[in-house]
């Protein structure tokens, strides 16, 4: 397996708690039931499995490994990758804000306007590193160099998320989609 291919892999697994997000999103503007509790998971899946792993593998090692490479930061994919996962993260803040002032007025719909920013953020950029610059990384690293990030990576997961949490979150995001998106394809 090539980093990229995990990372890619990486980005089904988000997007499809994006989705899941979204239906309860939908439900919550219609009247509908959605747990709190289980509104608090989605956004720590984006927290830990989206920020803490996919993107510090991304910024800690991928983007240094297409710098050393010659990819620039400056002016180029890599800055507009890391401009995006920081402008997620402020959304993700916005989602706990509303999270925590939930019985406010306006929490419930300040907490789907976050999500649905986003949410449209994400999916974009998803498309800009699986189209541009993974293939670019694929281009510009030797296979060495790749076996190396995708040991780097292993490492990265287990110091920063310890042993079994990557297969934790799949396992949830699999319940998550049963009851929020059943009878789509599992991701």
């Amino acid at each position: 397996m090539k980093p990229t291919e995990q990372l890619i892999h990486e980005h089904v697994a988000i997007t499809r708690m994006l989705d899941i997000l979204e239906e309860a999103c939908s439900r919550l503007e219609t009247g509908g039931a959605v747990a709190h509790s289980d509104l608090e998971e989605m956004v720590e899946f984006f927290i830990v499995f989206a920020d803490t792993c996919h993107h510090a593998k991304e910024e800690k090692l991928l983007f240094p490994a297409l710098e050393e490479a010659g990819i620039p930061r400056e002016h180029g994919p890599i800055g507009v990758m890391l401009a995006e996962h920081d402008l997620g993260r402020k959304y993700i803040q916005a989602m706990k804000r509303a999270l925590e002032l939930w019985a406010s007025d306006s929490a419930q719909s300040d907490f789907v306007s976050a999500v649905r920013e986003y949410r449209n953020l994400l999916l974009l950029h998803i498309q800009k590193e699986n189209n541009v610059l993974f293939p670019l990384a694929e281009a510009h690293l030797s296979a060495e160099r790749q076996g190396e990030i995708l040991d780097a990576f292993d490492r990265l997961e287990e110091e920063e998320l310890g042993t079994g949490t990557h297969e934790k979150f799949h396992a949830r995001l699999a319940e998550f989609g049963r009851s929020y998106l059943p009878g789509t394809v599992r991701a």
